[in-house]
């Protein structure tokens, strides 16, 4: 009953498997191993994108960080949502990467608006030398609140960032997840609606620790590469990043992984919506944020149960409802979902 976060499940066996393989011998490395060509084609299919830079790294963190620092000034600022992962959870790396250049926060939800992005970015670059300058878009799919952006919606946040002259980076932690809850394809979700750059995540959903960086434009590409370097990003046993990569890819091994994330998820709400837990937000992906009686918390955590509460502590009046964050990833089974619905319901 592990539902703290889809970071501490197990590897997928395939992917655990090509790691094995791909330590046989030598290889060259700092991405020049044969692995990597391999992954760069098949990334560039996927997205029906043959013109663009594909890059790995080990961390969401560092994918995010320098693909952003790749698109914006140090005197520019980046826009993003309250509570995205950039400006939450990153302890400022977007900021030191690109040396120096500022976040700055669309008012709302987990989800931006068109019109909230709009209005934000026209109140900046408005006081000449003495503030930032417009940067890049970051969009967060799926939210760290579990929402999915619709098409149409990614759409009007690009086209308001085009009709800036802006760039926009999609932050793609859990990008397979959304791609199979919209049930699009990679290239309608990013480049096709007007994203430059994305954070293609392998980590959250089976890798050991992969994430891609592409670039739609590979005019960026040397300048991230230099970026990657000099933030000592470039692994030199470059083929075992490879090897995740390219057996995450391998047939729809990336899918399959996302579409079991999410069905646990959905049995998980339908579960906790029979025992009648309310929800923070609809859940769309393989996150929820519900609240039930802290009676039930308490039977949780006794027998195992492994998650973070959101909005109050474990002990307290039994009756009073507590909020939590579950999550769920490829590995999550029928049996220990029920587990832990059998013990909401007490």
């Amino acid at each position: 009953m592990y539902f703290a976060s889809d970071n501490s499940g197990p590897v997928l066996p395939g992917v655990m498997a090509a790691l094995a393989q791909a330590n046989d011998g030598y290889a060259l490395p700092y991405g020049a191993d044969p692995i990597m060509a391999g992954v760069r084609a098949r990334i560039r299919e996927i997205f029906e994108a043959p013109e663009a830079a594909v890059y790995l790294v080990a961390t969401g963190t560092a994918a995010n960080s320098l693909a952003l620092a790749t698109l914006v000034q140090p005197f520019g600022t980046v826009f993003c949502s309250p509570v995205a992962h950039i400006h939450e959870d990153e302890c400022n790396a977007p900021e030191f990467y690109s040396g120096g250049a500022k976040l700055t926060l669309v008012p709302g939800g987990d989800k931006m608006t068109a019109d909230a992005l709009r209005e934000t970015i026209a109140k900046e670059e408005t006081r000449g030398v003495h503030g930032p300058q417009r940067g890049p878009v970051s969009i967060t799919q799926v939210t760290e609140r579990g929402s999915v952006y619709a098409l149409d919606e990614l759409a009007a946040l690009c086209g308001v960032a085009r009709k800036f002259g802006l760039p926009v980076h999609l932050d793609g932690a859990r990008f397979a997840n959304a791609l199979v809850a919209l049930g699009c394809s990679p290239a309608e979700m990013t480049w096709k609606l007007g994203v430059d750059a994305v954070s293609f995540g392998g980590t959250k959903n089976g890798c050991m620790g992969v994430e891609a960086v592409i670039f739609f434009d590979p005019a960026k590409a040397w300048e991230f590469e230099l970026r990657r370097k000099r933030g000592a990003h470039l692994f030199s046993k470059h083929r075992y990043l490879s090897a995740q990569m390219a057996a995450y890819l391998e047939g729809d091994r990336w899918l399959e992984a996302a579409r079991a994330a999410n069905a646990a998820c959905a049995r998980l709400a339908d579960g906790l919506r029979a025992a009648g837990a309310t929800f923070l937000f609809e859940p769309q992906a393989n996150m929820i944020f519900a609240r039930f009686p802290r009676a039930a918390h308490k039977r949780l955590h006794e027998s195992g149960a492994m998650y973070y509460l959101w909005d109050g502590p474990l002990e307290g009046d039994p009756a009073e409802d507590v909020a939590c964050r579950l999550v769920c990833d490829w590995s999550a089974t029928e049996a220990n979902i029920d587990r832990f619905l059998a013990l909401v319901r007490g």
